[in-house]
């Protein structure tokens, strides 16, 4: 089966990783069962129509439209069940850097003894959708609606004004789980050196030294958060996106085969001709 990575593949024809903040539709209009996600975000998903079921590796959580969650990074399965007319849901994508920036700004509104009572961190939070959280989703809608590149400072201030309403409903419990999924930052640290070296030419034992880890630590860790070695992993996402760039005549083979690992434009020559079938040259002539 294959893997959906949250947000990449929704955004597959111009997403870039700058951005902290992100918005997005997503709708299905037949049952889909046991889905692998790979969420490389936090996630507010609120659901519109239809039911989620979401099995953690320690848990499982049902949802219907009259709730919401708050999904921590990782990776899980999903079904999803189709309502009246689809299984439809808005999301909400927030990076770590966007908690910390709201408990360091508002930290003094929680206490910060109750900080140590946190038990282990849960993969998800569950909201119940209120007439405040209905119209917070029908905002978004409007201005999505009329602007699919909503600012990043509309996109902070409607942040800023969710979570200080859950800080509000639910009071500190929801303060000690945002806590908690920072004290279980080390998979996002990780997470976060592919990320930032995916399209780089480093190779696989400099990334892993990057990440202060041997490499056959690196190798062993890197299975069993992406599953996929790698080596084929970086290969296939690096193959894509020069493909990506000679497809829309930003640059030749020769000017970008150094900056995604190949020693030579040979070897990247046939790297890429063994994953898509043609050379770089052929799109160049087409």
């Amino acid at each position: 089966m294959d893997i959906t990575n949250f947000p990449e593949d929704l955004f597959e024809n111009n997403y870039t990783d700058t951005s902290d903040l992100q918005i997005a539709n997503y709708e299905v209009y037949k049952h889909v069962s046991k889905n692998k996600i790979n969420l490389n975000k936090n996630v507010f998903s609120f659901l519109l129509d239809g039911q989620k079921d979401i099995h953690f590796s320690n848990d499982i959580v049902s949802i219907d439209h009259t709730q919401s969650l708050l999904l921590a990074s990782g990776n899980f399965l999903t079904t999803e069940i189709v309502g009246a007319n689809s299984y439809s849901c808005l999301l909400f994508f927030f990076s770590q850097k966007n908690i910390k920036d709201f408990l360091l700004k508002y930290g003094h509104l929680f206490n910060p003894n109750d900080l140590n009572k946190a038990a282990a961190s849960s993969p998800y939070f569950l909201i119940e959708k209120d007439n405040f959280i209905i119209h917070f989703i029908n905002s978004i809608q409007q201005i999505y609606g009329l602007n699919q590149t909503i600012s990043q400072k509309i996109l902070e201030l409607k942040f800023e004004e969710i979570m200080l309403y859950l800080a509000d409903k639910y009071g500190q419990s929801f303060f000690v789980y945002l806590n908690s999924l920072l004290i279980n930052e080390r998979e996002l640290s990780f997470k976060m050196v592919i990320e930032k070296n995916l399209y780089t030419s480093l190779n696989i034992d400099e990334v892993a030294f990057l990440c202060n880890m041997s490499l056959s630590t690196f190798k062993r860790k890197f299975i069993q958060v992406y599953q996929e070695s790698p080596g084929k992993w970086f290969q296939l996402k690096r193959l894509n996106k020069a493909k990506k760039l000679l497809l829309n005549n930003k640059a030749t083979p020769s000017e970008i085969y150094m900056d995604f690992g190949y020693d030579s434009l040979s070897n990247f020559s046939t790297a890429f001709k063994n994953e898509f079938g043609y050379s770089p040259k052929n799109i160049m002539k087409n």
